[in-house]
């Protein structure tokens, strides 16, 4: 009992202070990067030819462990009641797509071709990217409707094979260089990845769940939720390595101004349209926790391993990736915040 009442005291202050953890995780990656170098090349197993990274592998702990704690009768509206769901998908492709052909217009005026070349191309591969397992873990920790984030991680992943080459192409044609890239970028098995890594751990999670039951599970569930936690800060920090030092050691400031309004300009219109949704869908407030989170945060995590890809073309490209990535955790923090102090303060 004791133990139990520790680890629920560790989740709680990790509810706490899971955005200043984030943070810090960022910041240690840009002053001690080799733990996390070393673990993106840190082969667990190899499978058909493809080495699966220890980020990987962590990736699918963290989807397997939201599906099983996902809750069978929230599984079940979901179901019975997808418009959530499909509304949510269609919307996580569509705004970030036209948000994107509304910035390659204003980047007409940037007087360094390259460097716009830089931000379409790092920003075309967040927009293609499905919804992020990572926001299971933010939604969890929000007391949302953690099915309903699973479902959105699913069914925009199940679609990636199509939607991503999709976002893509509709990038192509701007420049040489670009467009090289991006060939590059959809031919690289992205759908395979997310099938394998995210869809199966996911599966996996939902049939364990329903083979050791719900009481053993909700045991389990204060330690799931400190382990998901320690696992999205560390692929936080794993994936700021690939750039982070390199960005800091090399600044160059008028682009990094520019990634940095870009990206959370982005960041907040897909908040904005998570919330939208929500409010015209008329949901509960569990399920727009999961929409706001849902719609807001892409896995960008495939997103850094895509746009190393066009380092040789376009070596800033990756920057944009990792602006996102930080920019909608924080965003994320501020909202799980947020709500923990409304949840406070509530006469409820």
């Amino acid at each position: 009992m004791l133990q139990s009442n520790g680890i629920r005291s560790l989740g709680h202050a990790a509810h706490r202070d899971l955005l200043p953890l984030v943070i810090a995780a960022y910041a240690l990656a840009a002053v001690c990067p080799a733990l996390g170098l070393w673990a993106k090349h840190c082969v667990i197993a190899e499978t058909g030819g493809t080495e699966i990274s220890l980020p990987v592998m962590l990736l699918g702990v963290l989807l397997f462990n939201a599906s099983l704690v996902a809750s069978a009768g929230e599984l079940g509206s979901v179901v019975r009641r997808p418009l959530a769901v499909l509304a949510g998908v269609a919307v996580n492709v569509l705004i970030p797509l036209g948000f994107l052909l509304v910035l390659r217009l204003g980047l007409l005026a940037w007087h360094d071709l390259e460097e716009a070349n830089c931000l379409l191309l790092g920003l075309a591969v967040v927009a293609s990217m499905p919804v992020a397992g990572s926001s299971t873990a933010w939604s969890q920790n929000a007391n949302g409707n953690v099915a309903l984030s699973l479902g959105l991680v699913l069914l925009s992943t199940l679609l990636s094979p199509l939607t991503t080459p999709l976002v893509l192409e509709g990038f192509g044609g701007m420049d040489d260089s670009v467009t090289d890239a991006l060939h590059s970028l959809y031919g690289q098995g992205t759908g395979h990845f997310l099938l394998a890594f995210v869809v199966i751990p996911s599966a996996i999670g939902l049939l364990s769940r329903s083979l050791l039951g719900n009481a053993f599970v909700a045991r389990l569930k204060p330690s799931l939720k400190v382990a998901n936690v320690l696992i999205l800060l560390f692929l936080c920090y794993s994936n700021a390595t690939v750039a982070l030092p390199q960005v800091i050691a090399h600044p160059d400031w008028d682009f990094l101004a520019l990634v940095l309004v870009a990206v959370s300009g982005m960041c907040l219109t897909a908040f904005a349209s998570g919330w939208l949704l929500a409010k015209t869908l008329r949901v509960n407030g569990d399920d727009r926790r999961a929409l706001m989170f849902g719609l807001r945060m892409n896995n960008n995590g495939t997103g850094m391993v895509l746009a190393a890809s066009a380092l040789v073309t376009l070596p800033w490209a990756v920057v944009p990736v990792l602006a996102y990535n930080l920019v909608q955790h924080v965003v994320a923090g501020l909202l799980s915040r947020s709500l923990a102090v409304r949840e406070r303060c509530s006469p409820d």
